[in-house]
C-alpha cells in the first residue's frame, strides 16, 4: 500500500510542474521500488527517466529489470507498452534491444507471438519492409514446422499483411501488394478455407489484373468463387478478366452475374482495396470498365441494370443519357438496307429508355430529389433528345410517332414559353401525319380505325395550343392550321365520320384557303374506303374559283384542278349523265376555252377537254338527243381548233361527224309531227 501511494505521489510530480518536481518525482519513484517493486513502478520510473532526458544505459537498466520478475510471461502487456514507450520517446536502440530480450526469453511460451507481430508493426512504422519479410518468413518457417501461432494471433498477423498489401495497392504498387498477400497465403493450411479466404483470392487476382498477368488473375479468382460464388466482388473481378481479355460473352454473363447480386441484395463487405459501396455502384463501375476497353455491348448492358435498380434517380437518368449517347453513335453509321431491322430495333431501345426518362423526371418526388436547375435541364435534353430521334425515324412512323409524343409530354413539364409552345404544337402535328399514314396503310380495319381516331385526337389537341400562340400574338404566317385541317378531313372521311360535314362548315370560314389543300381534300374524300364526291367537287369549285381570280393564271396547275373536277362530275364509266350535272360543268368548259385564248394552255389537257367534250356528245347522239350532242360535239370542235398541230389528226373526222349530226337536227325540223 506504502508502494502504491508512493507511485500515485510520483504520477502526481511528473504532471505537476516538473521543472520544479523532477528530482522528487525520480526520488518518491525509487522509494516505490524499493518498498515493493512492481512492473508498474518500473515503467513510471522509465517514463521519469525518459522525461529528464537520461541516457540510453540508465534507460536500458531500468527496462531490463522488468524482466527479472518471475513468470515474465504473465507481464508481457507490460514488456510491449515499455517497448512502445521507448519508440515513442525515440529511443529505438534501446527499445529494439529490450524487445529482441524479451523475444528470447519468452521463446518457450504460447504468447511470444504478440511480441514478434508488435516487433513487425513497429519496423513497418519505420518503413523496414525488408527486415519485416525476413521476420514474416521466420515465422513462417516455424509455423510450418510445427510451432503454429494461436488463432487470435494469427488472425492479427493477417491483418498486418492485408494492411500492408492495400496500402501498396492504394500506391499502385501491385507486385509489392501481392507479396504481402502470398505471405498471408502462405499461413493457410491445405484446405481450409473460409470467407477470408475468397476474399484474399479476390484481392490477389484485383494485383493480377492489374499486372496483365490475367491467366493468374483468372486461377485466383476461380478460387474464391468456388467459396463464395454469390459475392459481388467476386463476379465483379471475373468481370473485369473477361473485358481485359476481350471475351465479350463472358463479360456479358458476367454482368448477368453482377446483376443477380443486386437483384437479390445480397450482403455488402468491406473489400482492403475498394470503399465500401452500394451493389448497384458496380453496375456503374462495370459501365465505366468496359468503356475504358472499347467493349460498348457490356457497358450498354451495364448501363441498362444500373437504370433499372440504382435508386438514384440522378445516376439513373445518367445512366439512361449515356445508353441513348452509345445507342445513336451505332445507329449512325448505318446505311445498309439490310441493317434497317437492326435500327429499328435500336430505335425500339432508345424509346424504351426516353420513356423511362420521362416517368422518373415527371415523377412527384423528382423535384424533391433534385434541384430544380438540375430537374429542368434533364427534362429539356430528354426533351430535346426524342425530337431528334423522331426526326430519324422517318421509316418506322409508329416509332416516330411515340417519339413525338414523349417530346410532347416532357415539354408539358417545362415553363410555358413560347418555344415550348411551338415545339408542342409541332409533336402533335407531326404524330398526327404519322397516325394518319399508318391508318393509310393499315389493312385490319379495327387498327386503321385505332389509327385514325388517334390522328384525329392529336389534330384536336394541335389546334388548341395554335389558338394558344395566336392569343399570345404569334401572327406569322404557319400552316400549320391548313394541315390540321386537311388530316382531319381526310381521318373522318376514312372513318365515315358524320361529323365530317361541320369540318368542311369551318374550312370555308378560313380566311386564308390555299388551292394546294383544297385540291388535297378533294383527292383524300376520295380515296377509298372514303368516297365524297359532292364535297370533293365543292372543294375543287373553290380552288377553280381562286385560281381564275388571280391576276396571272397558273394554267398547269389550273388545268390538273379543272381535269379533277371534270373527271368527278363526268366519271368515264357513267354512261348516262345527269343532264342537271352536264349544265353545271357546261361553264367550266366555257372558262377553259376562255383561259386557252388568253395564255398558254398545256396541250395535252386541251386534247383531254376536246375528248371529253366530244365524247358527252356523240354519247348524246347515240341516244338521239341531236340538239345536246350538236351543243357538245361543237363544244369539242372549239377546242380543236386550239390544238395547233394536232388539229389536223382530228379535224376531218370530227367534222363528218358534226355534219352528220346537224343534218339529222334539220331533218327533224323538216319532219312532220307524228300522229298519236
Amino acid at each position: 500500500m506504502q508502494s502504491r501511494v508512493l507511485r500515485l505521489l510520483a504520477n502526481i510530480y511528473l504532471d505537476w510542474d516538473w521543472e520544479q518536481c523532477q528530482d522528487k518525482a525520480l526520488e518518491t519513484i525509487n522509494l516505490a521500488n524499493e518498498a515493493c517493486l512492481h512492473p508498474v513502478g518500473i515503467y513510471l520510473k522509465i517514463k521519469i527517466l525518459l522525461r529528464r532526458g537520461a541516457s540510453d544505459e540508465e534507460i536500458q537498466i531500468a527496462a531490463m529489470s522488468l524482466l527479472d520478475f518471475e513468470d515474465p510471461e504473465n507481464f508481457l502487456d507490460f514488456f510491449l507498452s515499455t517497448t512502445k514507450l521507448l519508440l515513442e520517446n525515440d529511443r529505438d536502440a534501446v527499445g529494439f534491444d529490450f524487445l529482441k530480450t524479451v523475444c528470447n526469453r519468452l521463446e518457450w511460451s504460447a504468447e511470444v507471438g504478440k511480441v514478434f507481430l508488435l516487433h513487425i508493426e513497429l519496423l513497418l512504422q519505420r518503413k523496414e519492409d525488408q527486415l519485416v519479410k525476413e521476420k514474416i518468413e521466420n515465422i513462417l518457417a516455424a509455423h510450418h514446422a510445427g510451432k503454429e501461432l494461436p488463432f487470435k494471433i494469427l488472425n492479427w498477423l493477417h491483418n498486418i499483411l492485408w494492411n500492408q498489401a492495400a496500402q501498396n495497392f492504394e500506391e499502385e504498387n501491385y507486385t509489392e501488394a501481392l507479396q504481402w498477400y502470398d505471405y498471408s497465403l502462405s499461413f493457410y493450411p491445405s484446405g481450409q478455407t473460409d470467407m477470408d479466404f475468397a476474399k484474399l483470392q479476390r484481392n490477389r487476382a484485383s494485383c493480377y489484373i492489374h499486372l496483365k498477368q490475367l491467366d493468374k488473375a483468372y486461377e485466383a479468382v476461380k478460387e474464391a468463387e468456388i467459396y463464395d460464388a454469390a459475392n459481388i466482388f467476386t463476379q465483379f473481378i471475373i468481370f473485369k478478366i473477361a473485358v481485359s481479355r476481350g471475351n465479350t460473352d463472358e463479360a456479358l454473363a458476367a454482368v448477368d452475374a453482377l446483376e443477380q447480386c443486386v437483384a437479390n441484395s445480397i450482403a455488402q463487405e468491406r473489400d482492403p482495396n475498394t470503399e465500401e459501396i452500394s451493389t448497384t455502384a458496380f453496375l456503374s463501375l462495370a459501365a465505366q470498365f468496359a468503356l475504358e476497353n472499347g467493349q460498348q455491348e457490356v457497358a450498354i448492358r451495364s448501363l441498362e441494370y444500373l437504370a433499372q435498380y440504382s435508386e438514384d434517380l440522378q445516376q439513373v437518368l445518367i445512366a439512361l443519357k449515356c445508353l441513348i449517347r452509345l445507342v445513336i453513335s451505332q445507329i449512325s453509321h448505318v446505311v445498309d438496307l439490310e441493317e434497317n431491322s437492326y435500327r429499328n430495333e435500336e430505335m425500339s431501345r432508345l424509346l424504351f429508355w426516353v420513356k423511362t426518362a420521362y416517368g422518373k423526371v415527371a415523377s412527384p418526388i423528382a423535384k424533391e430529389k433534385l434541384t430544380l436547375e438540375v430537374w429542368t435541364n434533364e427534362v429539356q435534353w430528354f426533351r430535346k433528345i426524342a425530337w431528334n430521334l423522331a426526326m430519324q425515324c422517318e421509316k418506322c412512323l409508329d416509332i416516330m410517332r411515340d417519339f413525338f409524343l414523349l417530346s410532347f409530354e416532357l415539354s408539358q413539364l417545362c415553363p410555358t414559353e413560347k418555344a415550348v409552345l411551338v415545339s408542342q404544337k409541332t409533336c402533335l402535328l407531326m404524330a398526327a401525319a404519322a397516325d394518319l399514314e399508318l391508318g393509310r396503310n393499315a389493312t385490319d380495319a379495327s387498327q386503321k380505325a385505332e389509327m385514325l381516331t388517334h390522328a384525329i385526337e392529336h389534330v384536336h389537341g394541335c389546334r388548341k395550343i395554335v389558338n394558344i400562340l395566336k392569343q399570345i400574338g404569334d401572327n406569322a404566317k404557319d400552316p400549320t392550321e391548313n394541315l390540321l385541317l386537311l388530316y382531319e378531313i381526310e381521318a373522318k372521311a376514312k372513318l365515315n365520320d358524320p361529323s365530317l360535314p361541320s369540318v368542311l362548315d369551318c374550312m370555308w370560314e378560313m380566311p386564308h384557303l390555299e388551292t394546294k389543300i383544297l385540291e388535297t381534300i378533294a383527292s383524300v374524300v376520295m380515296e377509298p374506303p372514303a368516297h365524297y364526291p359532292e364535297i370533293a367537287k365543292q372543294t375543287l369549285k373553290k380552288a377553280i374559283s381562286i385560281y381564275l381570280q388571280g391576276t396571272t393564271i397558273n394554267t398547269m396547275k389550273y388545268s390538273k384542278c379543272l381535269h379533277s373536277f371534270i373527271n368527278i362530275s363526268l366519271p368515264d364509266e357513267v354512261l348516262e349523265p345527269d343532264m342537271h350535272i352536264l349544265e353545271e360543268i357546261w361553264s367550266f368548259f366555257e372558262d377553259a376555252l376562255n383561259v386557252i385564248s388568253r395564255s398558254e394552255y398545256p396541250q395535252v389537257k386541251i386534247l383531254w377537254l376536246m375528248t371529253k367534250a366530244w365524247n358527252t356528245g356523240i354519247f348524246q347522239y347515240g341516244e338521239g338527243l341531236y340538239v345536246i350532242a350538236e351543243k357538245w360535239c361543237g363544244l369539242g370542235i372549239r377546242f380543236l381548233s386550239h390544238l395547233g398541230t394536232l388539229k389536223k389528226s382530228y379535224e376531218g373526222q370530227m367534222t363528218d361527224v358534226y355534219k352528220e349530226i346537224v343534218a339529222n337536227i334539220e331533218r327533224e325540223k323538216c319532219s312532220p309531227p307524228n300522229e298519236e
